[in-house]
């Protein structure tokens, strides 16, 4: 579909895009239009991972310009309420998020945005890093409500993209040791990769086995487990992994209801915490890569341009490599 380039309110600019990650939920839109409560009821464009370049600034932008290469953060709330004043403002109930029903994506030629949620990326940080900021800031937000630090001994489960920006980021904080599960040999060598200490593939062993497991390779249980997958076996896995006292981190979503050792969780202080999305991250993100105290670029596995996104779709969908990146913008000739 050909729609008119849109035209930027006074606290918006208008971007030309160039890069676009796939993430499991635009597959998961396309496929089967719904997450939970958010159903897609008119024609959406997908798309949330972007990065791209200001073409046209409104009347009342003062901070970016013509030219400026720009990451997005995808979530704008609409009013300034309670979640806003108190900093959480990615649980405010009005926020916009891109490729949310109802709400457009960015996987498109053009696109505007509220100028105050486009960060400058610095000249050292490329397209992609930039757009790779949004998965990296749900490793970020994990990590700060699982409360990593020096020393942390961290369980990682599933190493799928999110897992391996918890990896990235748990490590960066100072975890002394992380060590990831999965059921793919190939997604663990990449967890390794990307810094991870030690790596468990999944067969078919019992939650309680797991936690068995993560313990042998730890030389004790974790203090923090991070789990990505949603699955029901390794939530519960990742409470019994979890030392007395520690914290698990819910950050896969699967099924609305899930059976789990909730006493045993209790009766042992572990604290179980969730997450929705991420706030006040892209700040940190692009320090961190303009400093290049960390390594994103591993995590990008396939490229296609924007005319072949079909393709593209179709390689997430299989789950070939990790991270899939599209190249929305024509006259861009780098490599």
């Amino acid at each position: 579909e050909t729609r008119p380039i849109p035209e930027p309110g006074p606290n918006e600019v208008l971007l030309r895009m160039h890069s676009v990650g796939i993430c499991g939920s635009d597959v998961h839109y396309w496929q089967h239009g719904r997450i939970g409560d958010f159903v897609v009821k008119h024609p959406m464009v997908l798309g949330h991972e972007a990065s791209g370049t200001v073409v046209k600034v409104g009347s009342g932008v003062t901070h970016l310009k013509t030219g400026d290469r720009v990451a997005i953060e995808p979530g704008v709330p609409r009013e300034m309420d309670e979640f806003c004043k108190t900093g959480r403002y990615n649980l405010s109930p009005t926020i916009f998020f891109c490729a949310t029903p109802p709400d457009d994506g960015n996987l498109c030629r053009y696109y505007k945005h509220s100028a105050n949620y486009c960060y400058k990326l610095p000249d050292n940080v490329t397209f992609e890093e930039g757009a790779l900021i949004e998965p990296l800031s749900v490793g970020i937000h994990a990590c700060k409500r699982a409360g990593v630090t020096l020393g942390s001994k961290v369980f990682v489960s599933g190493s799928g993209p999110i897992g391996l920006v918890n990896v990235i980021i748990a490590k960066v904080m100072g975890a002394a040791a992380v060590v990831v599960t999965d059921l793919s040999p190939s997604r663990l060598q990449k967890a390794k990769e990307v810094g991870a200490d030690f790596t468990i593939q999944v067969k078919n062993e019992t939650p309680q086995e797991v936690a068995s497991k993560v313990e042998g390779v730890l030389g004790c249980m974790p203090d923090i487990t991070v789990e990505c997958t949603g699955v029901q076996a390794c939530i519960q896995a990742g409470i019994y992994a979890t030392r007395s006292g520690g914290t698990l981190v819910l950050v896969g979503l699967g099924p609305e209801m899930v059976t789990v050792p909730i006493v045993n969780a209790a009766v042992r202080e572990v604290d179980i915490r969730g997450i929705f999305r991420y706030c006040n991250t892209w700040p940190v993100a692009i320090a961190l890569l303009a400093s290049k105290r960390i390594n994103v670029k591993p995590l990008v596995t396939h490229r296609f341009p924007l005319e072949k996104a079909l393709e593209a779709f179709e390689t997430t969908k299989r789950g070939e490599g990790v991270k899939v990146m599209l190249k929305c913008d024509p006259t861009d000739q780098s490599p």
